[in-house]
């Protein structure tokens, strides 16, 4: 198994589910390989921001979760799939190489995605992804550390710049995250004597002419209404232009300075699928069948070879047979699936008659917009906003966590988060652990306290 993502793990647990006895015979081993040794649970992402959620309780240990899978921490370098081999690093960053080669018979293929980033000028160097915990953690103690520089400075300039928030995509998580940190900062400011919700400005820049592209019209229209009615700047058609020194530059002419600006405008293929000898389509993404089967150079499965989630181009039914969209629904339901044919062609051969093609669910996607608040599609096919849709988003998204010691976890931190206030202080020095013992050392003649070579910057 390369990756322990949605879907990696999502399969992973039902393959150790429904080959436990062939496993305990010495029959089968399910091999997953991951660079992290946990798996993170991202619909939940925007909620560890804004501090509804600890963020320990969205990532499920691997090995704990998969107790009957051999769980290597590394990271897949190449694959070779016309000699059965794959080839894995398993040093951390920063240490020499340690090469692992593993051979396998059957290969899943769930390396899952990486942020798409462009070459905007100063983005490199002020821009924020979102698509980890710990971004989620440092922008959630980023946008506490402006509003605390904010309520200090003289500077307008710096002042103006400090409450200026700046989204790149409007997907899911763009909206979400800006939306759950815009009710974070609007509840945090009343602890300011200087600073009020009305100096906060948030702007959500995209590209194309409407936001949460996989939302139908009337939901995404509902959502663009909603965050303009809290006072959102949403600039459709608009694309970054720039981010030198902290100035954000937008295609529209506007130039404003921002020291928050986030990217979460979209997301690529694994870089990993380069180093293989695997079917890509034009995206980088692995060709599939329906059946979650590679395909072919003659078109038909190709032997030993599956592949599941954001990396992998299975066709769609319900969008004429284009790529399915790459987000957890589809991650899930088809791992979900490869379980079950993966084992139907374990007993009878990768072109076994009882391999079931993927058949997506209606719709199921959703995102919260702060407390109390969200849109949601229901499984027929109706659309919540509202309480409503909030209450249908946790639901759903705690019946998906793949642990049920981290459901209760999470449905504890909801409950304590009705019972008391938000949470709102920042923990932006735990970065730089070091730093205070650092601090106590003589760096010697003419060089200042703290100036050692590993003081924090």
């Amino acid at each position: 198994m390369a990756g322990g993502g949605c879907a990696g793990t999502a399969a992973a647990l039902n393959l150790q589910r429904g080959l436990r006895d062939r496993i305990r015979r010495g029959e089968a081993e399910i091999t997953v390989v991951e660079p992290r040794a946990y798996f993170t649970y991202h619909p939940l992402l925007a909620e560890v921001a804004a501090g509804s959620i600890d963020p320990r309780h969205i990532v499920v240990p691997l090995r704990g979760a998969l107790p009957d899978c051999r769980v290597l921490t590394a990271r897949i370098t190449r694959i070779e799939h016309a000699t059965r081999r794959a080839f894995a690093d398993a040093a951390g960053p920063g240490e020499p190489p340690a090469p692992v080669e593993l051979p396998y018979d059957l290969l899943v293929v769930a390396a899952g995605s990486a942020p798409r980033t462009a070459p905007v000028p100063g983005l490199a160097e002020h821009g924020r992804g979102f698509s980890t915990v710990g971004e989620a953690v440092d922008l959630r103690n980023h946008v506490l550390e402006q509003l605390d520089l904010a309520a200090t400075t003289r500077d307008p300039a710096l002042r103006q710049a400090a409450l200026t928030f700046v989204f790149v995509g409007a997907g899911y998580a763009g909206v979400g995250a800006l939306a759950e940190l815009e009710d974070m900062a609007r509840t945090a400011v009343r602890q300011y004597h200087n600073v009020a919700a009305e100096d906060l400005r948030w702007v959500l820049v995209e590209a194309t002419g409407r936001i949460l592209a996989e939302e139908s019209p009337d939901l995404a229209a509902h959502t663009l209404g909603e965050l303009r009615e809290r006072g959102v700047d949403v600039r459709l058609r608009t694309t970054l232009e720039s981010a030198v020194d902290q100035v954000v530059a937008l295609s529209d002419g506007s130039r404003f300075g921002a020291r928050t600006l986030v990217w979460t405008a979209g997301v690529r293929p694994s870089p990993l699928l380069r180093d293989t000898d695997l079917p890509l389509d034009t995206h980088g993404r692995v060709r599939c069948l329906a059946t979650l089967q590679a395909v072919g150079p003659d078109g038909r499965a190709l032997p030993g070879v599956w592949a599941v989630g954001d990396c992998a181009a299975v066709p769609d039914p319900n969008a004429d047979g284009a790529p399915c969209a790459p987000n957890a629904q589809h991650a899930f339901a088809q791992a979900d699936l490869l379980a079950r044919n993966l084992a139907v062609a374990l007993d009878g051969g990768p072109h076994a008659p009882g391999l079931a093609p993927y058949r997506p669910g209606p719709a199921a996607c959703s995102t919260s917009l702060g407390l109390g608040r969200a849109v949601t599609h229901t499984r027929r096919g109706g659309r919540l906003t509202g309480r409503r849709a909030w209450w249908l988003h946790r639901a759903r998204h705690l019946r998906r966590l793949p642990s049920r010691e981290r459901r209760v976890r999470v449905l504890m931190d909801w409950v304590l988060g009705g019972v008391f206030s938000r949470e709102v202080v920042s923990l932006g020095g735990v970065e730089y652990g070091r730093s205070e013992f650092e601090a106590g050392f003589d760096p010697g003649p003419g060089r200042p306290p703290g100036s050692g070579p590993e003081a924090p910057r």
